[in-house]
């Protein structure tokens, strides 16, 4: 099966072995995956601020880019949305809204990926910790996947899931909220670290980069004994030791 991989712009410059991870895992269940260098934002940003025709300028260098795809694979279920919206997005563009759509359909998140379409629940990883999940917004209420996540962590040999209370809070990233909004994102944060805490988990596990950037800024900045990791690094690990 032919893969694409769609890196993001956080993790092509912040979180760069999360995509490691995704390869190695997505390779390892049989898949070729290959990296279209055309590829750039995917215009959210500009898309939420209300700057549609920036948003549109991206949307068409990444239907291009990715034209030729059997499947598009990324690490955040935020941008996956975003793939999403571009038949909308492009809807009264005759020669691009089938392209769009085209594009849209064969994009997945990569949990998602990989329990929906290879159909796999249990990756052989193996990571001792005592973990909770940060249920990311954009993933569950754009996305609408809500089970890939935890179908994929519960089959984590060695891994003690925790619940997270109101684990449907937003964190308060939001992509440009937090920088047009900052006090109100860091009460949101505050909160989420705040559950974190009372779960007793040792480990916050997500399956956005957004997401898991804001978190980890904040744990790391009141001093919190807590790893954040993205959930492809969870899955790439097959030590006891709870590394790769």
């Amino acid at each position: 099966m032919k893969v694409s991989l769609f890196v993001t712009c956080l993790s092509e410059m912040f979180y760069q072995n999360v995509a490691k991870d995704v390869v190695e895992v997505l390779e390892r269940l049989g898949c070729d995956i290959d990296f279209p260098k055309g590829q750039i934002c995917c215009g959210q940003p500009a898309y939420n601020s209300g700057y549609r025709k920036d948003a549109q300028k991206a949307a068409k260098q990444m239907i291009d880019s990715f034209e030729n795809s059997e499947y598009i694979v990324t690490p955040s279920g935020s941008c996956a949305a975003m793939f999403k919206e571009y038949p909308e997005l492009l809807k009264d563009d005759p020669k691009w809204h089938a392209r769009a759509q085209a594009t849209a359909d064969k994009t997945y998140e990569f949990t998602q990926f990989i329990v929906h379409v290879l159909k796999i629940e249990d990756v052989g990883a193996e990571y001792p910790a005592r973990a909770t999940y940060h249920t990311s917004c954009h993933m569950t209420r754009l996305l609408k996947e809500t089970d890939a996540p935890s179908l994929l962590l519960a089959n984590v040999k060695g891994l003690y899931m925790l619940p997270l209370a109101n684990n449907y809070d937003c964190c308060g990233f939001g992509g440009t909220f937090a920088v047009k909004m900052a006090p109100i994102s860091e009460q949101m944060v505050d909160e989420k670290v705040r559950h974190i805490e009372e779960s007793t988990a040792d480990l916050l596990i997500a399956a956005d980069n957004g997401c898991m950037m804001n978190i980890k800024g904040r744990i790391d900045r009141t001093g919190k004994p807590i790893e954040v990791k993205h959930i492809a690094q969870i899955l790439n690990s097959q030590t006891a030791e709870g590394g790769n």
